[in-house]
């Protein structure tokens, strides 16, 4: 089983802290060594240079003197031999061992050994014959430096159990740290196990999580406000599609119970057909919409790579809509010019739901206008086109959700309307598809719709020179 990440971290301090006092241990036990080296050094040094003066001073007989000089001395051990080995005196001759007793030569420069369960260091020289003619002498010193080393074992035994003590105390320290530093993950867990369709609206709080975790939670935080806005919008939907369809249903349904309650005439029955050919036209319609809705939700609307002539379309649908427009006594005229970068028909399909939505907005004896300005006007990279009407206002608080799908602005706009509250929802996703915007402005009885489009390269040639339409 992996272990968890309190876990892992725990052991990460614990490996460090052991890894650091490590290092500093051998380098304090070095340091205690080398010091302890050089005072032994120091020491025997001086003994020897004590033992040499002793043995000139006395003449042939020093023994006396060394006896004198080392009483009490019970960690000092002496030989002095004759230059074939031979002692002529000795002081604690334990502490050497058989072989340098019997007279083998110790390192001038110092050597270490171990004689009945206790550590010497030793170090000999030679004297040379006095004046009077006497033989050259050997003198060896033995120092029992056990003492020593029981400190140097006891501080590397003190050391390893400090490091342990201080490992597991790191180990401690740092799962607890952990644990605490990780409480905004487990917090994370707890939420999401708790999260369902009606539990959307759970958020973490950012009170007391670290920074490290704050970017986490601030992002899980948006991530949860955005599936909750999406699926309310789903939700939302669904009830609204559901109860869109639930008119035209109802209607077929009503109509063929009729049709069917008696026996008709061959053109009743006509009717009754082609009265359910609306309806289902009115159905096609509406999945039409949606199925065009998810696709721009998902991005697979064609790229608008086309040079699109803002006045021509608008010119070919004021056309379109001219006897429309002629029997509800309203006048539509253009003005401006505006050359963009985008797919042809679903630019010429959001102006149409602009112009449907104001014709069927607009009193009679009034005027739409269409105005179109180009990027050098607008000075942004940008051309802009402008719808706007007569009519009821549009209230304040419903400009931002008349683009929503089967959103109406009010229950009067409803009545005069037709649709089933998505034109102006395409409309959005085609403008934002081609990497432009749309507003919606209302006051003083008047409506304008404004489209924001990108401007066509320079590349795209000339625009042709300005004109003006009108349709009556």
């Amino acid at each position: 089983m992996p272990l968890s990440l309190t876990a892992r971290l725990a052991l990460l301090f614990a490996l460090l802290t052991a890894g650091l006092l490590i290092v500093v241990g051998i380098v304090l036990g070095r340091a205690v060594e080398r010091h302890f080296d050089e005072l032994d050094a120091h020491e025997l040094a001086a003994k020897l240079t004590l033992v040499g003066n002793l043995v000139r001073e006395a003449g042939a007989e020093p023994e006396q003197h060394l006896d004198a000089a080392f009483a009490g001395q019970h960690m000092v051990g002496l030989l002095l031999q004759t230059a074939d080995g031979s002692v002529l005196h000795a002081i604690q001759p334990q502490a050497f061992t058989a072989a340098q007793r019997a007279g083998v030569a110790l390192n001038e420069g110092g050597e270490t050994w171990h004689e009945a369960g206790r550590e010497f260091i030793g170090r000999e020289i030679g004297l040379a014959p006095d004046a009077a003619g006497g033989e050259p002498l050997r003198v060896a010193v033995a120092l029992d430096i056990s003492h020593h080393a029981h400190f140097l074992d006891e501080v590397r035994r003190g050391l390893w159990l400090g490091i342990s003590a201080a490992a597991l105390a790191a180990a401690l320290l740092g799962w607890l740290a952990a644990h605490r530093g990780l409480a905004p993950l487990r917090r994370v867990t707890t939420t999401a196990r708790r999260l369902s369709a009606d539990g959307l609206s759970l958020r973490l709080d950012e009170a007391g999580a670290p920074a490290e975790v704050r970017d986490f939670v601030d992002a899980f935080n948006g991530m949860l406000a955005r599936l909750e806005a999406s699926f309310t919008r789903l939700s939302d939907f669904s009830a609204d599609i559901a109860h869109e369809l639930r008119t035209p249903i109802s209607n077929l349904m009503t109509q063929t119970e009729v049709a069917l309650s008696r026996a008709r005439s061959s053109e009743a029955y006509r009717e009754v057909l082609a009265s359910n050919l609306e309806e289902f036209e009115r159905i096609a319609r509406m999945v039409g919409d949606m199925l065009f809705l998810a696709q721009a939700e998902n991005g697979r609307l064609p790229r608008p790579v086309e040079t699109v002539q803002l006045d021509d379309e608008a010119r070919a649908l004021i056309e379109f809509y001219e006897a429309l427009a002629e029997d509800r006594g309203v006048k539509i005229t253009l003005a401006g010019q505006a050359r963009v970068t985008g797919d042809r028909l679903m630019l010429r399909r959001a102006l149409s739901n602009l112009l449907s939505n104001a014709l069927r907005h607009t009193p009679a004896g009034s005027t739409i206008g269409i105005d179109i300005r180009d990027a050098d006007e607008a000075a942004d990279g940008m051309a802009t086109l402008s719808v706007s009407n007569p009519g009821d206002p549009i209230p304040s608080d419903q400009l931002e959700r008349i683009f929503d799908r089967f959103h109406r602005a009010s229950d009067e706009r409803a009545r005069k309307g037709e649709g089933a509250g998505l034109g102006l929802a395409i409309t959005r996703s085609i403008v934002l598809a081609h990497g432009g915007d749309i507003r919606a402005a209302s006051a003083d009885g008047q409506t304008r719709f404004t489209l924001t489009l990108p401007r066509a390269t320079a590349a795209a040639g000339s625009v042709p020179p300005s004109h003006t339409g009108a349709a009556t």
